[in-house]
Formats: structure tokens, sequence, C-alpha cells
């Protein structure tokens, strides 16, 4: 599955925002320096979930952004067919029946790129917001440390953007 930069841009702010949620609104300036993320561009991904009543801005000294639902009300599935689109590959799962019951020489194919389809979307649509934060982090490494300790530190670069763009071979 690919994922555009702008969705991963989006994600990441909103798990910022997740794990963030009992301290008020956030600035976008402190999304983008605890992520990483450019401000500008995390300006208007903010204004697209804005718009999509995900999440709401507050005005003010204490402004910034929160989230609108609890995080186990935000699925994966709305945020990514908000600023992506359609979720899985291959298109969608009308045009697969279509291929599958008119071209029967390669319908095995189709049939497997549906249940690739269906299944890529039931993972995104039974995934919330704070699915992803209760997992935590895959160690306990000194991110999360000085996270917990108050001192913000800029997040280091990972493969996530190129796996999930689809470009790791």
């Amino acid at each position: 599955m690919k994922i555009s930069q702008k969705g991963l841009y989006a994600l990441q702010a909103m798990m910022v925002l997740t794990r963030r949620e009992t301290q008020g609104a956030i600035r976008i300036r402190d999304i983008a320096y605890e992520e990483n993320l450019p401000e500008k561009f995390l300006e208007l991904i903010l204004l697209e979930l804005k718009n999509a009543r995900i999440v709401e801005s507050v005005r003010g000294a204490k402004g910034g952004y929160r989230l609108r639902r609890p995080p186990a009300e935000i699925r994966l599935s709305e945020i990514i067919r908000l600023i992506d689109g359609p979720l899985a590959p291959f298109g969608d799962a009308d045009q697969l029946r279509v291929l599958i019951d008119r071209d029967s020489e390669h319908s095995a194919l189709y049939k497997v790129f549906l249940e690739v389809r269906d299944a890529a979307a039931r993972i995104l649509e039974n995934t919330t917001l704070a699915d992803l934060i209760n997992r935590g982090p895959a160690d306990s490494g000194s991110k999360a440390i000085n996270r917990r300790a108050g001192r913000k530190r800029k997040a280091e670069p990972t493969l996530l953007p190129v796996l999930l763009r689809g470009e790791a071979k």
C-alpha cells in the first residue's frame, strides 16, 4: 500500500495530538518540531483535518489544535481517505470484481488482489488512533523517555515513509 508524504504527515500529527490529548490545544510549531515536519505543510494538513471535523482549532495564547473526538473514535481509514483518497491498493472492489468475472484467464490473480485490498481496508477500518498509542513505541528508547521528562528532541528520520510508499526492496 502506498501512502503519500502528506498522508504520513497527517497520521504523525494525529498521533501527537493523541499522545498529548490531555494537554489541551497543541501549537502547529510544537507538532512540527516534535515530529520533524515542515510547519507550512502541516498548517495545510491540519486545516484539511479541521474542515473534515476531525480536529478543531483553538484561538489565543493557549491556542492550537486538538482532537475533536476521542482517539478511540478516529479510525486510520478516515484520515487516509481524507488525505489520500481510496484506502486499498489495486483499485476499488467493484473494478476487481468485474475483472474477475470478465477475465477468466487471470481471475485467480484478481481474486488475490481483491483479498489484499479487503485485508488492508479491514485493518485500517479497525485501527484507531487510541490503538496506535496503546501499542506504544517498539522499544523504550530515548525518544519516549525524553518526551515523558518533558524535554523536546527532534525526531530521527525513519524508513517508514519509504516502506509506506513501496520504495523499499
